[in-house]
């Protein structure tokens, strides 16, 4: 099985270096970063959750909960977040579920042959509060994920997700957005107040709107 984009996440039940995780109980009406790793000890995950670690009032400041996977049990979860804390001078602060019999990695599609069928490809899915997947990014085994693009996407999610807008490449939070082609340019200002940009027809820019 694998997901795609406006899929319903699957829910499921599994331990974690926390406890037992509900996974749409733990979600509740929040955002959500599930991302998956191939075994614990490896060495780029290791720099990654400390990554996710630092960044995780980023995070919190979004309502985005955080939650890693990898397919060894909790008490090798448990030794390695001694390690990761250790070189990469954190603590890490939220759940890695415990996957040994890859349920979960399949029911997300985590297992990928090509890669190969014994271990998890990095991956990365954010769920918005409706269960849905917004976002499916996979890495290569030899590439570690940017936190910070992860989190510049979700702030243009959660921007798009409440106003008829778009964000261009490269878009950071505080510039200018995409006016969405739907809405006609005579109906803007009524919409968007802080005025707009009429570059072509069809690309009509106007100050972020949510600030």
């Amino acid at each position: 099985m694998s997901i795609r984009l406006g899929d319903t996440a699957p829910d499921f039940t599994a331990d974690s270096s926390e406890g037992k995780i509900n996974f749409y109980e733990w979600l509740g009406n929040s955002w959500a970063v599930l991302f998956s790793h191939p075994a614990d000890f490896t060495p780029v995950c290791t720099t990654e959750l400390g990554s996710a670690a630092k960044l995780k009032p980023e995070f919190d400041k979004r309502g985005v909960k955080v939650v890693a996977l990898s397919v060894d049990p909790v008490d090798s979860h448990l030794k390695w977040i001694k390690d990761i804390n250790e070189t990469q001078h954190t603590e890490v602060n939220f759940p890695i579920i415990a996957d040994p019999v890859f349920e979960v990695s399949k029911l997300y599609g985590f297992v990928h042959p090509n890669a190969s069928d014994k271990f998890t490809v990095r991956s990365v899915v954010v769920i918005g509060p409706d269960k849905k997947v917004k976002l499916l990014i996979t890495y290569p085994a030899s590439t570690g994920r940017n936190f910070n693009e992860i989190l510049r996407v979700i702030d243009s999610l959660q921007l798009t997700a409440e106003y008829s807008v778009a964000t261009p490449a490269n878009w950071k939070q505080g510039e200018d957005v995409v006016v969405v082609p739907s809405i006609k340019t005579e109906d803007i200002p009524a919409k968007f107040p802080k005025g707009f940009t009429e570059i072509k027809p069809y690309l009509r820019t106007t100050p972020q709107p949510n600030i």
